[in-house]
């Protein structure tokens, strides 16, 4: 196969390259980036969650948050940015749907899926104010690639107060910036599942106190779970340009990234021991199955009585097509300092892909349920269907999003006394998403791999499918929406004496909501009674409703960090924050506004021999919806409260030579309050119990070093559903790599996720509730083995 996009990235990488000025002169002296190589340690400066964007050292810091390098980024072997996560204790990532539309979930914070508690930043900036939206997670926004300088993910802490007052998890991704020495790289990688990646990175100084700095990536795979076409196909150019005096700094950046992403939905496979033993459905290999295929990869769906119609290509997946332009400052005047940190993002995150929904039958089955028989063919040629073949219906659903949003955070501080600084600022951000949904436009298809579309035809003349279709769109909706949040924030930062450091923080925010909604119309396409396919829904605009909300809240915070000496420091923090409903919650009327307070208890413990951190915490939700399509296309939603507490750890011991332990991990137990019926269940899809355990070692050579390192993973059983009653049942995992540096110039890495090849589950069927354990499950797998290996040359 061809690549369907030019290779436009890698050449206008090597161009700039080219262009790009590898000397400079008369440059001003520059700040020193933070060190890479104690990003980890108790003296690393971390600026996420903090009051002045200089930033604290992570000793001092009153809140949790989890740290990495390039390095440690790449040994994680991530799959995708939801992946990268999975390094993050009280972070639980469900990255099988491919390189986009993870469900994130934070420490008990209830949700249906999506990322509702997760804002990823970048250099201090939200991409985009809502955290999610339906069909869109501020994960699937962002690609990581080598021009990322390091990840800081703060876990509560002081999250409502600063950036858009998200009270989860905070995920900001820092670039690189130009340094007076001139550095780069190439990285050229291959890996199974014909995997071939191209990432580029240059900058250095132009003279004057200028610097720059410019990367990408370009990348195409078939996927793991191939479909026919390339699951993966797209990359990013990014460039920062930056101005230092020695009163301040003023920084620049573009991004833009077209990538396309094929998302991977549940598939049937075969359960027993009440739903903990697994094992491949017929014809369907678990590791590296999929329904997707090249029969029905481009389609024409009816979306109108008039003959109207859109033309879709699946290999779109759930992809982006965005351009992000942003910029700090930082700048002393007198006694002040000035930052302000902006950020505008434009662009379309679609979303064309096959949802899948009741459980495989034999094609017999299928038809006597009209109470008739039938003839069956295949809808591309090939004859009659076999009797005996399993069959399923899966939707190619369409969602089609236009975004735009524009933030802002403006803070000022000074010392009031010797210790004491008082900041104050205010954060805006105006936003907007053009919808257009089509649910549904289900398929009769064989229940294999590459499935294939199937016409049926009862004998007593009425069409059951045609071209493969069963149905239309069972949901269908236009929507324009616009957002707009402005908060007034201040903070207090006070070294009490050498051992004790308190912070305060407080932040009113309001945030007004609009937006037009069109009506669904039931129609029938063709006006003929025979026809079973064609009597469902399009979109109406004829009528419509308005959302018009505004809503206010305050938002509070305070920390205490002491330290017991050099090596060791407690904190104790305690939060009030909250959630406000987003465009789609508004469409399905829930307005309530979702309250959280947060207590959290931590140790920060290292030495040369050994880092330890540990952090119990406690949430308390009110008002927490839930929403889900169910398979017959109702639209399902609920609300009530949930509780959650539990122990995180982090941390790595190095006894001897140049061996590493490292270890992560969460025990959690949160519950539903006030649910309905479902009062006193678990919260769905989030495990109780997981790890992660890391040995390394790492070697000098005459001619460079050496480092091999291995995580083993377990992941505790968890529900897929709110009356818990679909298991997942728990996992574990084996990665495996090494790294090796050759002279100054060169390094090797080659690493492999899930070597043992382990069958786990991350989501079970949503739209299928109460569905058995036993026998046929309809479930979403983690990605079976895979390999990668790259060659890098730094200058």
């Amino acid at each position: 196969m061809q690549p369907t996009k030019p290779i436009r990235y890698a050449l206008s990488m090597a161009i700039a390259l080219a262009l790009a000025p590898a000397h400079a002169q008369d440059t001003a002296p520059a700040a020193a980036p933070a060190s890479q190589d104690q990003a980890t340690t108790l003296d690393a400066i971390v600026v996420s969650g903090t009051a002045q964007f200089k930033g604290v050292r992570k000793r001092d810091a009153s809140f949790s948050i989890t740290t990495a390098t390039p390095e440690q980024i790449q040994e994680a072997v991530p799959q995708s940015t939801a992946d990268l996560l999975k390094i993050v204790p009280g972070i639980w990532a469900e990255s099988t749907g491919g390189g986009t539309g993870a469900n994130i979930f934070v420490r008990g914070m209830p949700s249906e899926g999506d990322a509702p508690f997760v804002t990823v930043q970048l250099d201090g900036s939200p991409l985009f104010p809502p955290p999610t939206l339906s069909f869109l997670e501020n994960s699937t926004l962002f690609r990581t690639d080598d021009t990322v300088e390091r990840l800081e993910v703060l876990r509560g802490g002081s999250s409502p107060i600063f950036s858009n007052g998200q009270a989860g998890a905070t995920v900001n991704f820092i670039q690189k910036r130009g340094q007076d020495e001139a550095e780069g790289s190439v990285r050229l990688t291959v890996g199974s599942d014909s995997l071939r990646r191209v990432d580029i990175f240059n900058s250095g100084p132009m003279g004057n106190g200028w610097y720059y700095s410019v990367g990408g990536f370009y990348r195409i795979t078939d996927g793991v779970r191939d479909p026919g076409f390339y699951a993966d196909n797209g990359g990013q150019f990014s460039a920062t340009l930056t101005k230092r005096w020695d009163s301040g700094e003023f920084n620049l950046y573009a991004r833009h990234t077209d990538d396309n992403n094929a998302f991977y939905t549940a598939i049937p496979l075969l359960s027993s021991n009440n739903g903990n033993d697994l094992s491949d459905f017929p014809g369907l290999d678990a590791q590296t199955g999929t329904l997707m295929g090249p029969d029905f990869r481009h389609v024409t769906l009816p979306v109108g009585p008039d003959g109207q119609t859109i033309t879709r290509d699946l290999a779109d997946g759930r992809g982006v097509n965005i351009d992000v332009f942003g910029g700090s400052l930082d700048w002393n005047v007198g006694d002040w300092t000035i930052s302000d940190r902006f950020n505008v993002l434009s662009g379309s995150a679609p979303t064309n892909a096959l949802f899948t929904g009741a459980l495989p039958q034999t094609l017999d089955a299928y038809i006597a349920g009209f109470g008739s028989t039938g003839t069956a063919t295949f809808s591309n040629g090939g004859g009659a269907v076999a009797p005996g073949q399993q069959v399923l219906t899966a939707g190619w659903w369409v969602v089609d999003k236009e975004l735009n949003s524009f933030t802002n955070d403006l803070r000022f501080s000074r010392e009031l006394f010797a210790g004491n600084t008082l900041t104050f600022g205010a954060y805006y951000a105006r936003y907007s998403s053009r919808d257009t949904w089509y649910l549904g436009n289900n398929m009769l298809l064989t229940a294999e791999n590459n499935a294939r579309r199937i016409d049926l035809v009862l004998d007593d003349g009425r069409v059951v499918s045609s071209n493969g279709f069963v149905g239309t769109s069972f949901f269908s909706l236009r929507a324009n929406y616009d957002g707009q949040n402005t908060a007034l924030f201040v903070a207090d930062e006070w070294q009490l004496n050498e051992r004790l450091r308190l912070d305060l923080g407080a932040r009113y925010e309001r945030q007004e909501i609009d937006g037009t909604v069109y009506d669904v119309a039931s129609i029938d396409l063709d006006g003929d009674p025979n026809t079973l396919y064609d009597n469902e829904t399009s979109i109406s605009l004829d009528t419509s409703r308005r959302i018009d909300q505004n809503d206010s809240k305050l938002s509070w915070t305070a920390g205490l960090n002491f330290a017991l000496n050099d090596n060791n420091s407690l904190f104790a923090r305690i939060n009030s924050g909250y959630k406000f409903p987003a465009f789609d919650n508004l469409r399905d009327g829930q307005d309530a506004v979702q309250e959280v307070d947060q207590y959290e208890l931590g140790l920060k413990s290292g030495s040369a021999l050994y880092d330890l951190y540990l952090t119990a915490f406690y949430n308390d939700f009110k008002n927490s919806p839930f929403q889900a399509f169910l398979d017959d296309g109702t639209n399902f939603t609920t609300v009530g409260d949930s509780r959650a507490y539990g122990l995180e750890v982090e941390g790595a011991i190095r006894p001897f030579g140049g061996f590493e332990l490292a270890m992560t991990g969460v025990w959690l137990d949160a519950k539903y309050k006030n649910y309905e019926n479902f009062t006193g269940n678990q919260v769905m899809r989030q495990p109780k119990r997981q790890y992660r355990v890391t040995p390394s070692y790492y070697w000098a050579l005459p001619f460079g070093d050496l480092k091999l390192f291995a995580t083993y993973s377990y992941i505790g059983d968890r529900y897929a559903d709110l009356a818990n009653t679909q298991v997942l049942p728990a996992y574990d995992t084996l990665d495996a790599g090494a790294n090796l540096h050759v002279g100054d110039n060169w390094e090797f890495t080659l690493s492999g996720s899930n070597v043992t090849d382990e069958l786990g589950l991350t989501e079970g069927n949503v739209r299928v509730p109460g569905a058995a354990t036993g026998g046929v499950f309809m479930g979403r797998p983690i990605a079976g083995r895979q390999y990668q290996f790259s060659a890098a040359y730094r200058w």
